[in-house]
């Protein structure tokens, strides 16, 4: 028995649907794509840590109570700190290029806004708290702020406290 495959337009018909059919699975596979957030690192020694934005507003300014919840989100992302480690933040240049600070927990640690990419801060006394004790895990935010509002996002790194 001799089979043969039929080049007639029946064939072309079926080939171009199949190609139509791809492009557009093509496409709306690409519109579900989002544009990911500036990052920023933390860096303690040798390790480090990159994060995207925990809320971000590309552009935009944000509310003092949008920062705070921003702040309070919960996050994946940790790096161990140990008494004394140099702890350094890096972030991208438009995070730069508007200005940044940082926060503990919810309050600012820098009242001006930072207009490089880079920043270097000591890890002496992070843990402390105003009780006496140490805390085991403090909650690092770097935070966009154009010296007047806070702007674009919030990213969000747990500092852990390194064991003795």
């Amino acid at each position: 028995m001799t089979h043969t495959i039929s080049r007639g337009k029946g064939s072309r018909t079926v080939r171009t649907a199949v190609a139509i059919g791809a492009a557009t699975l093509g496409l709306v596979a690409l519109s579900a794509c989002e544009k990911p957030t500036p990052r920023a690192t933390v860096t303690v020694g040798s390790d480090s840590v990159s994060t995207e934005a925990t809320c971000y507003e590309d552009g935009k300014n944000l509310s003092q109570d949008r920062v705070l919840s921003c702040v309070q989100k919960k996050t994946d992302t940790s790096i161990t700190v140990g008494e004394g480690d140099m702890l350094r933040i890096g972030v991208d240049p438009e995070i730069a290029e508007t200005g940044w600070v940082v926060f503990l927990g919810e309050r600012p640690v820098v009242s001006e806004p930072i207009g490089k990419t880079y920043r270097s801060f000591s890890s002496d006394g992070l843990f402390a708290q105003a009780n006496g004790t140490s805390a085991d895990t403090v909650e690092l935010s770097i935070v966009g702020y154009d010296g007047t509002r806070y702007r674009d996002g919030v990213w969000r790194v747990d500092l852990d406290r390194e064991e003795d």
